[in-house]
């Protein structure tokens, strides 16, 4: 399966058009419910505004939404929508918040406004690629350690938890392309002397 970009963190961007200000607020997130409570967030943190104007895209389930929020249809979620499909980027809510400076902007005014103001956030930002991992715990006795913590650096296999008992216990993620490739190798490569179990896929 492909893999997709998001966010680290919240970022914050902002201009002002025609006297109108508009923010934009990119929220990496997983689930509705945290959909809900950040725009309830986003609420608080910028009051009394025109506008809020919003699309998001969650990877689970493969949801995704756009709102005008009272602007003319078209004309301020779907570009904000555009964008993350564009840039294939999920599990986050794009919002762009209008302070109404009494200025109109027109339909084609108001689409760029939206529209550059979410990319600014989107595109000066370090997206974040998450790709499909095979997870594998791992019982490796000692005289093998070095050897293969050596071993899956070089392949650039991820060894995210060790714990250091009468074996040690690895937790390795493997890019699910490769999953294949790494239980033949490690079985060829200690001899079958290091047992593993398959523990399912994650994005990471």
């Amino acid at each position: 399966m492909e893999g997709f970009y998001t966010l680290s963190q919240v970022t914050t961007r902002e201009q002002v058009i025609d006297k109108s200000r508009f923010i934009a607020i990119a929220v990496p997130l997983t689930s509705l419910a945290l959909i809900e409570k950040a725009m309830q967030q986003i609420h608080e943190d910028y009051p009394n505004a025109r506008h809020y104007v919003y699309a998001y895209r969650l990877h689970d389930g493969f949801i995704e939404k756009s709102s005008d929020d009272g602007e003319p249809q078209g004309t301020g979620g779907r570009p904000l929508l555009d964008l993350l499909q564009h840039r294939n980027v999920w599990n986050v809510l794009l919002v762009v918040v209008r302070y109404f400076g009494g200025v109109l902007l027109g339909t084609g005014g108001l689409s760029r406004a939206y529209g550059g103001t979410a990319r600014q956030v989107i595109i000066e930002t370090e997206l974040k690629k998450l790709i499909l991992y095979q997870m594998y715990a791992l019982r490796v006795p000692y005289e093998w350690f070095e050897l293969l913590k050596y071993q899956f650096n070089q392949h650039k296999w991820d060894i995210k938890k060790e714990e250091f008992n009468e074996v040690i216990k690895l937790l390795v993620h493997v890019p699910e392309q490769e999953a294949e490739l790494f239980k033949k190798w490690i079985d060829d490569f200690t001899r079958k002397q290091v047992y593993y179990e398959d523990l399912g896929i994650a994005w990471g």
